[in-house]
């Protein structure tokens, strides 16, 4: 059994000076520059690359814009790169993250289940809270605190994260709900009758909780997938029980071989009894290659600080981020998914340096192995509810 690959796609890379190894100005806004990172990523055999958003604009303080014109800032809508690329792309899962907080959970639903149907069955949807006042002021349909360093430390939003999360996992089960709403057979097209549609086949979600209430069908027939996969990035409890109850996929970000088995164990404790086991993944972020410790001080140098990062930071060769992944991966994470540092330099330090180590080792797949982002993270296509209630 080999281990799950991933790389996590933002704008010029990861870390904050990356920006200025662009090939241009506009590389980032522009298709071909996305469409070759999939392309990379592809030639790699990676199981999915996840496509970063946010509804507000990327800013160093913990809410509101910082005012720097020395960091990158702007992006495209995830879920409209991953279309784009989708039909240059034949077996590589595209994952855009679409926040649940203020997008209705019937746009979510038709927008990755349209992008399953493009891509044949290798969508999936990284959901993501928006806590911050500046994104709800985007939309002004709710007010809430202006997140601080002292009330994050006091606790003071406590009670506002856990309803985000809860709220997510109602976004999240509508979404899968209207998923289902079609059947698979729910299509006639049946010329000699002219029936295109058995309406008995398309099903009402009737959910009505405490943020929204949502009726259906769906417009959109159920995706190829049936239910794409739900990738979820966690750090603490409350978010690693969101994941555990509503994700197909957890990235968990530990600091070391001893730390991923304790966040194993951690999530685990918090799984409920569920058909397939929730998928448990590490990200980290990475400078691949001979001179990764030089580019990352040199990256350092421009942009006047030390790399930090949520996740772990790796550097080194090939050779020493496998031993790295391998010493994770015995302590129980299925997978991986890569922040490169640099794009598309560490991407291609990954594919081409780090992959072809992994294949050496007997820890990588050295073709790919499924047509659908499902069968590639090995899970399988579930059944409809609504037809196993019918039958």
């Amino acid at each position: 059994m080999s281990i799950h690959l991933s790389v996590a796609l933002t704008d010029a890379g990861w870390h904050p000076a990356a920006w200025r190894h662009l090939p241009d100005r506009a590389a980032p806004f522009g298709p071909r520059y996305w469409v070759a990172l999939a392309a990379e990523a592809e030639r790699g055999t990676l199981d999915f690359v996840t496509i970063e958003d946010s509804p507000s604009l990327q800013s160093d303080r913990l809410d509101g814009p910082d005012g720097r014109t020395d960091r990158f800032r702007g992006r495209l809508d995830a879920s409209l790169i991953a279309a784009l690329v989708a039909p240059h792309t034949t077996r590589l899962g595209l994952v855009p993250t679409i926040s649940g907080t203020h997008t209705e959970p019937f746009h979510v639903a038709t927008a990755t289940a349209t992008l399953d149907h493009v891509s044949s069955g290798r969508a999936g949807w990284r959901p993501q809270v928006a806590p911050r006042r500046t994104d709800a002021d985007h939309y002004g349909r709710r007010d809430v605190p202006e997140l601080r360093a002292d009330g994050l430390r006091d606790g003071t939003y406590a009670g506002h994260v856990t309803d985000l999360f809860t709220e997510l996992g109602d976004v999240v089960e509508v979404v899968r709900r209207l998923w289902d709403s079609w059947q698979d057979d729910a299509v006639i097209r049946d010329v000699a009758t002219g029936r295109y549609l058995d309406r008995d086949r398309l099903h009402y979600v009737d959910f009505t909780g405490r943020w929204f209430a949502v009726q259906g069908p769906s417009i959109t027939p159920r995706p190829p997938q049936g239910q794409p996969p739900v990738v979820a990035l966690a750090h603490a409890t409350v978010p690693y029980r969101f994941a555990a109850e509503h994700a197909d996929v957890v990235l968990v970000t530990p600091r070391d071989a001893d730390h991923a088995a304790e966040l194993v164990a951690q999530v685990r404790s918090v799984e409920p009894k569920r058909e397939t086991p929730l998928a448990i993944h590490a990200d980290a972020l990475v400078f691949v290659g001979d001179d990764a410790a030089e580019r990352r001080h040199r990256l350092d140098d421009a942009d006047g600080a030390e790399t930090s990062s949520d996740a772990a930071i790796l550097s080194g060769t090939p050779e020493h981020l496998a031993d790295t992944l391998a010493d994770w991966y015995a302590a129980g994470i299925a997978g991986f998914r890569l922040r490169p540092a640099v794009l598309p330099h560490d991407l291609t330090g990954i594919t081409r340096g780090l992959v072809p180590e992994l294949r050496a080792r007997g820890l990588f797949r050295r073709a790919y192995e499924a047509d659908t982002l499902r069968g590639l993270l090995g899970l399988p296509r579930p059944a409809n509810r609504y037809q196993r209630r019918t039958a």
